[in-house]
């Protein structure tokens, strides 16, 4: 169709050159009768005059193609200002409107990605987290390629980092702070500030690098949190818990001790001294649950460093099963986890304990321990037939405190839990899908 249109346009263009054309052999005839001199001169006159015709009918077109040549130059190079425009309503009108719409769409399209990009810019700039980009400048030197408002103020007192190499940016920076970037992956770390004793004033961050590649070219991210706000405020409200689970259970001894030695001494001033046995065995009783539940706390705040090594694991679990009784599923002689046997035994005795206590709770006595060795760990999974957990105590149930016995404490599954992560290793829960809960002992092997 653009074809036929542009074939009309130039036959409606070339009508006076084609008028000529018809008329130049007539001309010379009539001049070769008249004289060569004469007749040379005429053709060459309507030639020039075709020639100009020609040219000033394809005029139009030639602008219209340059223009949309430069158009789509402008597009190459990111630029959508500029237009085109045909008077014409044919087909070419068409095309040239079609080309027209196209240039309207993308400058749309790039007004919203430089939006974007702003919005985006922004939020990295403002973001807490410290975040620092690097790459290979091409002489083997890193240079940080990028660096928001965090980053600046963190490492450089707020000054410019972009263009300056990465060693000359961590040389200013504290020996803990280079390590953790030296260490590469996730990490935790404390800076304490110069001067101070132990722990006094440490700051407490949360460092993550990532590698990728970008056009070509290696690149490297640094994002850097201060934690030490989160942390302290986390360690108030687990202070507050603390103490308002140690004012309950002193209470709920204290309170019956204080009221028990009341009445001792009431019955001994009225001389009845036959009371005085089962007073006094009351007091005791309250005096060691408070204790137990005393020696429990400093326990689970005093657990020491595990001392790995590698362990029988068939005694191990044969000894265990002597204390407690279980089921074995799987072959011990497979596992080669190193472990604190002392410390394993003690998490591996309190899950046991509580598996029983929940199949006596459901009337069954299924509690099972299997045995499974993956790629570079140790799996133990204490099995039960009990009611299981619902989602809220399945969330909680490793946290400090956290019981839905009456009289429990909350440090049974998360000492069990201290213990394990100090091993290198996880503690989870789930429930069964035929009913009781799997509490899964992940142990690397070392």
């Amino acid at each position: 169709m653009v074809r036929r249109t542009l074939t009309l346009h130039l036959f409606l263009r070339l009508l006076p050159v084609l008028a000529l054309a018809a008329a130049l052999p007539w001309t010379a005839a009539y001049w070769i009768d008249h004289g060569w001199v004469l007749a040379s001169v005429s053709v060459v006159v309507l030639l020039g005059l075709m020639w100009l015709s020609l040219y000033r009918a394809l005029s139009p077109l030639r602008a219209l193609f340059r223009a949309l040549s430069g158009s789509v130059n402008t597009y190459r190079d990111g630029e959508f200002n500029f237009g085109v425009h045909w008077s014409s309503r044919d087909e070419v009108g068409n095309l040239v409107r079609a080309h027209r719409e196209l240039g309207e769409v993308l400058r749309r399209q790039r007004q919203d990605l430089v939006q974007r990009e702003l919005l985006l810019d922004t939020m990295v700039q403002n973001t807490p987290v410290a975040m620092l980009l690097w790459a290979d400048g091409g002489d083997g030197v890193a240079r940080v390629v990028y660096a928001n408002l965090a980053a600046r103020k963190l490492l450089n007192d707020g000054r410019k980092l972009e263009g300056q190499r990465l060693e000359s940016v961590l040389e200013g920076l504290p020996a803990e702070l280079r390590e953790a970037v030296a260490r590469g992956g996730d990490s935790l770390f404390g800076v304490s500030p110069e001067g101070a004793e132990d722990d006094a004033g440490e700051e407490v961050y949360h460092l993550s690098r990532r590698r990728f590649t970008l056009n070509g070219r290696h690149h490297e991210l640094l994002l850097l949190r201060l934690l030490t706000p989160e942390l302290r405020r986390q360690e108030v409200q687990t202070w507050k818990k603390v103490i308002r689970v140690i004012s309950h259970e002193l209470n709920n001894s204290l309170a019956p001790i204080a009221s028990l030695a009341h009445s001792g001494a009431e019955l001994v001033r009225r001389g009845k001294y036959e009371r005085l046995g089962e007073v006094f065995a009351t007091v005791e009783d309250r005096a060691r649950h408070l204790e137990g539940f005393i020696r429990g706390y400093a326990r689970f705040a005093k657990l020491p460093q595990p001392q790995l090594q590698a362990v029988d694991w068939e005694d191990f679990l044969a000894r265990l099963q002597r204390q407690i009784g279980f089921e074995l599923d799987g072959e011990a002689a497979d596992l080669r986890a190193r472990v604190d046997p002392a410390q394993m035994e003690q998490a591996l005795l309190n899950l046991l304990k509580n598996a029983h206590e929940a199949d006596e709770e459901a009337g069954n006595t299924q509690v099972q321990v299997r045995l499974r060795r993956l790629p570079g760990w140790t799996r133990l999974e204490v099995l039960d037939r009990g009611p299981g957990m619902n989602e809220a105590v399945l969330q909680n149930a490793l946290l400090p405190f956290y019981s839905t016995k009456r009289n429990g404490t909350g440090l049974g599954l998360a000492l069990c839990r201290e213990i394990v992560e100090a091993h290198g290793g996880r503690l989870s829960l789930q429930n069964r899908a035929d009913g009781g809960l799997c509490v899964a002992v992940m142990l690397p092997e070392q």
